[in-house]
């Protein structure tokens, strides 16, 4: 009698555990849906990558994806599908891992810094309060979705998007607040001379 008491009790107990697994599943769908919520997505380029074999040619699509908060929190990826949609969908997903914080000093970068990337190169200079972002292309969109305001910029060598995006995230690495600058030298933030 108590056997067959205790096989219905871990009958009825085994299902109790499985709801708890979807509802951990839908907890943590719904976490990834707010996150990515908070996050504006934009596409810089997609491309048509055609493969030849026996019976004819086989199209793929490359898709470089831009995600930023507009707050300091921006990412780049790299998605590649048999269908655009889905190549934008991981190419998303591939930016969200992959997220850099931009030091911001009141809508703009803290001083002038050029981000290098093989062939792409671009200088960065800090700009006025009502300038707006003097970019264009894969920079402008980063710009945006990083919530630079004012900001000059100039691409002094190259035009291929992923060689412009990744000298843009090279300049984001080196950017330094005042703070950060006089935290290493050992200094108080009034000392530090800012040109």
């Amino acid at each position: 009698m108590t056997e067959e008491t205790k096989k219905e009790e871990v009958k009825a107990s085994a299902p109790k555990k499985e709801e708890g697994k979807s509802h951990r599943k839908n907890s943590t769908r719904q976490r990834a849906e707010e996150a990515a919520s908070e996050f504006e997505e934009r596409v810089v380029s997609v491309n048509r990558v055609a493969k030849v074999v026996k019976g004819g040619r086989r199209f793929s699509f490359s898709a470089l994806m831009i995600v930023g908060n507009k707050n300091g929190k921006v990412g780049y990826g790299l998605g590649k599908a048999k269908e655009v949609p889905e190549a934008i969908r991981k190419g998303v997903q591939a930016a969200q891992k992959n997220l850099t914080n931009v030091p911001l000093d009141k809508g703009t970068i803290p001083h002038q810094i050029i981000g290098e990337y093989c062939a792409g190169k671009i200088l960065f200079k800090p700009a006025s309060d009502g300038t707006g972002v003097k970019a264009a292309g894969a920079c402008r969109t980063i710009l945006e979705l990083a919530g630079v305001k004012d900001v000059l910029t100039k691409s002094m060598r190259g035009n291929n998007p992923h060689n412009i995006v990744k000298a843009t995230f090279d300049a984001f690495k080196n950017l330094r607040t005042a703070g950060k600058v006089a935290e290493l030298r050992g200094r108080d933030i009034k000392s530090i001379r800012i040109k």
